[in-house]
């Protein structure tokens, strides 16, 4: 019976890591998220679908607390137009936003929350001039920093 429930146990998947409070969101997320807001801003859609299959697979890493991140990423990666892209960003943005709220996480040295009043809706971007992301060059500098 003993080999039996340790045969079990081993056969368990591994408990997410916990994350410190006051960490910084990790860069496995923040770099390609990057890429893809960059882009979004451009009014590109080149390397959106790689870009959210490198979130999905690090947002798979770190486990259950980051499924809505992982599940929003699939969903851009299947992005068929500009316009979906941007919906599809803006509900990763969100899961990513309650997920650093979640784990008590701050943003990366050089990047900042930033929050468009038009689709009330957050994203990541690198400290400088606001480049949204949802609107491109329609509307380039809409947008605030949250803190």
């Amino acid at each position: 019976m003993a080999l039996l429930v340790a045969t079990a146990a081993c056969n368990r998947p591994a408990p997410p890591v916990p994350v410190p409070n006051g960490a910084a969101l990790s860069q496995k997320i923040v770099a390609p998220y990057l890429n893809a807001d960059e882009a979004l801003a451009a009014d590109r859609t080149d390397g959106i679908k790689a870009n959210a299959a490198d979130i999905s697979a690090a947002a798979r890493t770190i486990g259950p607390p980051a499924a809505g991140i992982d599940r929003a990423a699939v969903q851009l990666a299947s992005a068929a137009s500009l316009e979906d892209a941007r919906a599809k960003f803006g509900a990763m943005s969100v899961a990513i936003d309650a997920y650093m709220s979640d784990q008590h996480l701050a943003p990366p040295a050089g990047v900042r929350m930033a929050f468009c009043p038009m689709v009330m809706k957050p994203w990541l971007q690198k400290d400088g001039a606001i480049r949204n992301p949802y609107y491109g060059s329609q509307m380039l500098t809409c947008g605030s920093f949250k803190h």
